[in-house]
Formats: structure tokens, C-alpha cells, sequence
């Protein structure tokens, strides 16, 4: 029988390594504001990973406001490090660490609302900024691309539109549970009979959004993406192992 949990949880993925590894050093002491992180190159060579999974552990931390980073040579450049972890900031740093275990239903649910808020906020500017995430489709749009390749990048679509909205609370969150969201995505992904029919309608579903947001209509981009996310937890198969998500969620 499925567990009530979801399916089974992989090994943390090689940015999570490195964020745990640099929420000890912040949380015992071993850095503090002021200090600068090891060189990136230094820190793939430490703990035994690519120098893009610590790029994207450094882009997480500097959404949280706890490193600032910097180009160039001099003592700006780097990653420095201008802010501990505290109360609500420290919970969402340990987020990074504890979505993998979180059941699944409550991934889910969590992921319809914070979508739905940024989608809604996107689409009442009278300006977003879609370019990112309209390049993102377009690559993921390409032909000879794996389905690795492609959840990849569906999950850097999500967590963009996320940037988008320019709320840091909901962008770092939804950094947080990009583990848990990219989890049981891959795990579905896998049971898909036909992925490069799912692929191409995931990709009518995103641009689909995107077009709604591009037009000022905040409702249907809230339903779209609600849509877009229970019909693929449904399609997966999940629905039959958990309790589906709500009609509606509100805050």
C-alpha cells in the first residue's frame, strides 16, 4: 500500500548539500556578518559538488537577505555574509533542509496558494516582466531536450514567475520547498506513459498562464495555474495515493 506520505523521498539534491553546510557555519558561529563565504570553486571542491549547485545554494541565501553577493576583486566581491539567521528567517533557511520530508498532500496544497498569490499579483501590474520566464519556455521548447532537462526547467519557470511578483517572501519560500516541488514532479514525470505528449501540454498550460498574466487578468491566471498543478498531481496518479487538494484554496 502507497504511503499516506507521498512517494518515497530521494537523497538531498547537491544545492541542498551546500546550504546545509553553510546553515551550520551560520547558526554555530563559525560565520558571521562581515565574513566572506569560501570562493565557490573552493566550497564545489569541499563538499564534493558542482559549482552551479553552489551558485544556486548563493542564490537562495541572498534572497533570504543573509549574504550579499558581489563581482569583481576587492573586499565587495564574493559572497559576504550580512545577516544571521533569526526567528522567521532561520525557519525558512531550515525549510531548505525539511521539505523533502513533508507529505506530499501538504506540498501540494501549500504550492496552489503561493502560486495563485503570484500569479494574481503579476497580472494587477501594469507592467510584469515575463521575459525570463517567455526565455525559459522558449528553451524548454527545444526538441532535444531530456525530461531531466526539462523538469529542470519547468521548476526554475515556477520559482521565476515567483521573482517576478518581486515578493521575497514567497520567492524564498517557494526556493524552500523547490526540493519537495521537484521531487514528487519527477517522481509523476516517471510514470507518464506518453512524456512527450504531458511535455507538450505542460508547456500550453505555462504559456497559457503567462498569456493571462501578459493581459491584466488576475482570475484566470489564478485558475490557470490551478489548474496547471492539481491536473498534473491528478494525472500522476498521486490523487489515488492521497487526499486531493481543496476546490479552492483562500487565505
Amino acid at each position: 500500500m502507497p504511503s499516506p506520505d507521498g512517494p518515497p523521498q530521494p537523497a538531498p539534491r547537491a544545492w541542498q548539500v551546500v546550504l546545509e553546510h553553510i546553515e551550520r557555519d551560520l547558526l554555530d558561529n563559525t560565520l558571521s556578518p562581515g565574513d566572506h563565504l569560501p570562493p565557490e570553486r573552493d566550497l564545489a571542491a569541499r563538499l564534493g559538488v558542482g559549482r552551479s549547485s553552489v551558485r544556486e545554494a548563493l542564490r537562495v541565501l541572498e534572497v533570504m537577505g543573509l549574504i550579499r553577493t558581489g563581482t569583481g576583486s576587492g573586499p565587495s566581491s564574493g559572497a559576504v555574509i550580512i545577516a544571521t539567521p533569526q526567528g522567521g528567517m532561520s525557519a525558512l533557511l531550515r525549510l531548505q533542509v525539511a521539505a523533502h520530508g513533508f507529505p506530499l498532500d501538504d506540498v501540494v496544497r501549500t504550492r496552489v496558494a503561493l502560486e495563485s498569490a503570484v500569479v494574481e499579483d503579476l497580472a494587477a501590474e501594469a507592467s510584469p516582466d515575463t521575459a525570463p520566464v517567455r526565455r525559459l519556455l522558449d528553451a524548454m521548447d527545444a526538441t532535444e531536450r531530456t525530461r531531466e532537462e526539462f523538469l529542470t526547467l519547468d521548476a526554475q519557470f515556477h520559482l521565476g514567475l515567483a521573482e517576478a511578483s518581486g515578493n521575497l517572501v514567497i520567492t524564498a519560500t517557494m526556493a524552500g520547498l523547490r526540493s519537495a516541488i521537484e521531487s514528487y514532479v519527477r517522481v509523476g514525470a516517471a510514470r507518464v506513459a506518453d512524456w512527450p505528449a504531458m511535455a507538450a501540454r505542460l508547456q500550453q498550460e505555462h504559456r497559457g498562464i503567462v498569456m493571462a498574466v501578459e493581459k491584466g487578468d488576475p482570475g484566470l491566471a489564478r485558475d490557470l495555474v490551478r489548474a496547471h498543478i492539481t491536473g498534473y498531481y491528478a494525472d500522476a496518479h498521486f490523487a489515488r495515493e492521497t487526499s486531493p487538494p481543496p476546490e479552492r484554496i483562500t487565505p
